[in-house]
C-alpha cells in the first residue's frame, strides 16, 4: 500500500506547474443596437427625445427569429423592467415577462400573470436564450420565447396583436415591488410582430412641451413678442 501511494505521488508531481483547466470565459452582454430600429426590429422609447437603450427610462425592441421572438429590455432601474401583453390598455389579466436584479447581481427573467393589480409570478415560463446584466444603475436583458404557445390563459400567442404595458420599479430580495410611476406607458395602438416601427414616448417631463397644442403657443407668443404691441 505505501508503495502505490509512493507511486501515486511521484505521477503527481510531474504535474507541477500545470495548471487546471479552466472555464471558457463568458461573453459579455452584447448592447442593444438602436440604429437597427424600425429596420429590422421594433423599438419603443420613453424618456427624453433622442434618447436610446442606455439613456431611455424605459426602452424595448422585439424582432422575429424563426418561430421565435427576442425581446430587449432595459429601464434605469436597480430592480425590475417588465413588459406587459394586453387586450386593452389596463393592468388586469396580463401576460408579463420581467427581468429581475435579484441580490446576488443576476438579472432573471421571470414570468407573471396580472391579478387585477396584483402581479402572480407563473412557474411555467415560455422564456428562453436569457442573458441580462445590472450596470450602471441600469436592468438590461434579451430573451427569445416562441411565437406560437398551446392555448394558456397565462401565455398568449404572440402572433396575434397586444397593445404593449411598459413597466419598471425597485425590487427587494429579487422580489418586484410597484412600479415607479402611477400610470406607467402603454401603446397607443396594438402592436403586432411582423410590423417594425421605432415609437417614441415622452415621458412625463417632456410631455408639456412637446404636445401640437403647446408648440404652436409657443409660436404665437414668440410672434407676438417680436412683432410688440400696438
Amino acid at each position: 500500500f505505501l508503495v502505490l501511494v509512493f507511486y501515486l505521488a511521484m505521477i503527481l508531481s510531474d504535474f507541477t506547474g500545470y495548471p487546471f483547466p479552466t472555464a471558457p470565459p463568458v461573453d459579455p452582454f452584447a448592447k442593444i443596437r438602436v440604429d437597427d430600429c424600425g429596420k429590422t426590429k421594433g423599438c419603443f422609447r420613453y424618456g427624453k427625445p433622442g434618447c436610446n437603450a442606455e439613456t431611455c427610462d424605459y426602452f424595448l425592441s422585439y424582432r422575429r427569429i424563426g418561430a421565435d421572438v427576442e425581446f430587449e429590455l432595459s429601464a434605469d432601474t436597480d430592480g425590475w423592467v417588465a413588459v406587459g401583453f394586453s387586450s386593452d390598455k389596463k393592468m388586469g389579466g396580463d401576460d408579463v415577462m420581467a427581468c429581475v436584479h435579484d441580490d446576488n447581481g443576476r438579472v432573471r427573467i421571470q414570468h407573471f400573470y396580472n391579478v387585477g393589480q396584483w402581479a402572480k409570478e407563473i412557474q411555467r415560463n415560455p422564456a428562453r436564450d436569457e442573458e441580462g446584466v445590472f450596470e450602471n444603475n441600469r436592468v438590461t436583458c434579451r430573451f427569445k420565447r416562441p411565437v406560437y404557445v398551446p392555448r394558456e390563459e397565462t401565455i398568449v400567442d404572440l402572433h396575434l396583436s397586444w397593445y404593449y404595458l411598459f413597466a419598471w420599479g425597485p425590487a427587494i430580495q429579487g422580489s418586484i415591488t410597484r412600479h415607479d410611476i402611477d400610470s406607467p406607458p402603454v401603446s397607443e395602438r396594438v402592436v403586432s410582430i411582423y410590423k417594425y416601427e421605432d415609437i417614441f414616448m415622452p415621458s412625463a417631463a417632456y410631455q408639456t412641451f412637446s404636445s401640437p397644442f403647446c408648440l404652436l403657443l409657443i409660436v404665437a407668443l414668440t410672434f407676438y413678442l417680436l412683432m410688440g404691441t400696438p
